[in-house]
């Protein structure tokens, strides 16, 4: 069964930066700041993003993983009624919603610690802490002894085998999934978390709504430990987020390669779990600063979005920004950005390329959920086929100073690169080839959705068409049609095409809205009529 996360583009924001916020809450007047998120919306449809997964939102000290209040939304950030209205205008445009579950940890703020340090060993919270005890001082001066998540003792480690801890924490999941309607939970530091409260929470989410979301952070480790169907959907795949940006800054695609066919290969350890990818995010330098040559950006971002698991995008990197973790912060990968001055002053030949990839991603399902398959891997050249139900994605990548020519067999007639529209040589053997040119990639297919059609005949291109509710079509074999509405699937999110037949038949349809404006042959697939 596929879920609406199975076919989703994320794309992951920082709040506290994102808004520019004050890095210390100090508990004064709330500053409603959350509302910029509804003026990128536009931004966030064009690259056909379908999920934002938010960092920490919770009353929190400083960064938002030392949480005061699961309940309320930091001040620094706005109010629980501004979240609502964020949530509602995502929602209305078609976008999920993920919350970073900080439930591992919280801050020395956090009302319960409070307890325990006012009331000491009659606070009824002593057990809400792990290996809390009054056998000695707290590094920070407490009468007692507790334990700081990696040795941070501003970030108290909760004891999830209590069952009222698990009891608050899923109480506060409810809440935000009754009041703002969430779609999912990325929980922070997953490795750290008890097996028993993710198979408690499953249960709890699944049974308010079957396609809610559960990944989790996990840097190291068997991923199949945490992502199986009594516990997480996903996982985050620092694996190949590593392997994405080493293997061009190596030049050895063989690295990258090794990783995704041990993961989703034929016998891959991970073919069943749809991994979460990305190529920076808010712990990791930006990609644009770890990468060696910035000519090999676009083809990061084209491996991220053909590879098998859902791809992610870290607010800004779209228009290769820089920053790094440095002086023991990591302000310099939070900023806060203005979509206007990135826009004027960003690398939009990027940009322009992640919302091509984000078409083609949406369009053909091959490329979201395919099996991967390696046709071609030299340590500067990679070509790969996804393929799903008959529909083939081939995708080819060249991190070379100059052009290389893939020659490969296909058993297609026609194929066309749809991220420049250059046709395909195909020879009477059905062997393709096709000359990619240095520090890009190609994503080929047969079905031409995208573009223009290189044909003698005039056609014109899906991209710059739309479907006219209320019109009339003819369908390449004559038979005439209306279009009744436009609907959306739920699972997929997918546009849907309804319509009748004009003569005869009262028969109702429903088809893919790419396919509708699809070709077949060369020629559109329904054309308007007067």
């Amino acid at each position: 069964m596929s879920f609406w996360y199975d076919n989703a583009i994320f794309y992951h924001i920082y709040p506290i930066g994102f808004c520019g916020a004050e890095k210390v809450n100090d508990g004064g007047e709330i500053r409603c700041r959350l509302d910029k998120v509804i003026s990128w919306i536009p931004h966030l449809k064009e690259m056909n993003i379908s999920a934002v997964y938010f960092g920490p939102v919770f009353e929190s000290v400083e960064h938002g993983y030392d949480t005061t209040d699961y309940k309320l939304i930091d001040r620094r950030l706005g109010t629980n009624e501004l979240f609502k209205k964020v949530c509602d205008e995502l929602h209305s445009n078609g976008i999920r919603i993920v919350l970073d579950g900080v439930f591992n940890h919280v801050g020395r703020n956090f009302w319960a610690f409070k307890d325990v340090q006012k009331n000491g060993p009659a606070s009824q919270y002593c057990d809400w802490f792990q290996n809390l005890n009054f056998g000695g001082q707290s590094p920070c001066g407490d009468n007692f002894w507790y334990e700081g998540w990696n040795g941070y003792y501003n970030l108290v480690k909760l004891n999830m085998r209590n069952p009222k801890v698990c009891d608050y924490i899923i109480d506060a999941v409810d809440y935000w999934i009754n009041e703002f309607d969430i779609d999912g939970i990325r929980f922070d530091a997953a490795d750290c978390i008890d097996f028993d409260f993710f198979k408690r929470i499953r249960w709890f989410t699944k049974s308010k709504k079957s396609d809610f979301w559960l990944m989790g952070e996990i840097i190291h480790g068997d991923y199949n430990r945490w992502a199986n169907s009594e516990m997480l959907d996903s996982t985050t795949n620092y694996e190949c987020y590593k392997g994405i940006y080493s293997s061009h800054n190596d030049g050895n695609y063989f690295e990258i390669d090794y990783s995704i066919n041990r993961q989703s290969g034929n016998n891959g350890i991970y073919k069943n779990i749809n991994l979460f990818n990305f190529v920076d995010n808010h712990d990791v330098n930006r990609l644009a600063s770890t990468i060696k040559d910035e000519r090999n950006l676009k083809n990061c971002y084209t491996l991220m979005y053909g590879m098998p698991g859902i791809p992610s995008i870290y607010y800004g990197s779209e228009f290769g920004i820089k920053g790094i973790h440095e002086n023991n912060s990591d302000d310099g990968l939070r900023p806060c950005l203005d979509l206007d001055d990135l826009l004027s002053n960003g690398n939009l030949d990027l940009y322009k390329h992640i919302v091509r990839l984000g078409r083609i991603y949406s369009v053909y399902p091959a490329m979201r959920t395919g099996t991967y398959q390696t046709m071609i891997v030299r340590n500067r050249q990679l070509l790969f086929k996804k393929e799903l139900n008959g529909q083939i994605v081939y995708v080819a990548l060249n991190l070379d100073e100059n052009e290389y020519g893939f020659t490969f067999h296909t058993d297609m007639d026609f194929l066309v690169d749809v991220v420049s529209n250059q046709v395909v040589e195909i020879n009477g053997n059905h062997d393709a080839y096709v000359k990619v040119p240095p520090f890009s990639s190609m994503i080929i297919v047969a079905d031409d959705i995208l573009n223009e059609e290189p044909a003698p005949q005039e056609i014109e291109s899906p991209i710059e068409r739309d479907v006219q509710i209320g019109g009339n079509y003819r369908d390449i074999n004559g038979n005439m049609f209306k279009v009744i509405t436009i609907a959306r699937e739920y699972t997929s999110q997918e546009d849907l095409v309804i319509y009748k037949a004009l003569f005869g038949s009262s028969e109702t349809w429903d088809m893919p809205k790419t396919i509708f404006l699809g070709n077949v042959d060369g020629k559109q697939r329904f054309v308007e009529v007067d």
